[in-house]
């Protein structure tokens, strides 16, 4: 893949519309973001397809399903590739290309515990940044713990601190 020389471009793009996740299954995804974001995706089982949207995405053909969960600063759309059905991804966080999706909230370990007794399964306990740990030092004290949807994408809650928080 090209790149342009970046030195010499600022495109300066300032908002973010949504989030695509790709889901081997759309019904099993809506069930899993429902429990977690505890609302309705404002369209479900909605369907693409067409030789000129396939040919946007570099693909010779596409047909999908999808839903989408609006949050209150980002869109969350969860889709089912149906022609071409893509492998699995081998994400991770340390593997280059995978990502995640990273949630706000105000109190990790009350999160964690009851997403833990609902059933959510999580990669390790809560973790809270401690000095010399993190960059800038204004966000030691940052809560963290991580976890996967069904098809294994990279999810997190954050309670942030300093140079983690977003300044509103």
């Amino acid at each position: 893949m090209a790149f342009p020389n970046l030195a010499n471009v600022s495109i300066g793009l300032k908002s973010a519309a949504h989030v695509g996740i790709a889901v081997s299954d759309l019904d099993r995804s809506v069930a899993f973001y429902q429990a977690l974001l505890g609302k309705e995706p404002v369209v479900r089982d909605e369907s693409m397809h067409g030789a000129g949207f396939a040919q946007s995405q570099g693909l010779p053909t596409t047909k999908l399903r999808y839903a989408t969960f609006n949050l209150d600063n980002l869109g969350i759309d969860l889709i089912q590739f149906q022609e071409p059905v893509g492998d699995v991804a081998q994400v991770a966080a340390n593997r280059p290309g995978s990502m995640h999706l990273c949630f706000h909230v105000d109190d990790v370990r009350s999160v964690f515990d009851r997403m833990s007794e609902a059933g959510f399964e999580f990669l390790g306990q809560p973790y809270t940044f401690a000095a010399g740990e993190v960059n800038p030092p204004a966000a030691v004290g940052t809560e963290v713990a991580y976890f996967n949807d069904p098809d294994g994408t990279n999810l997190e809650i954050i309670a942030p601190k300093g140079g983690f928080a977003r300044s509103e």
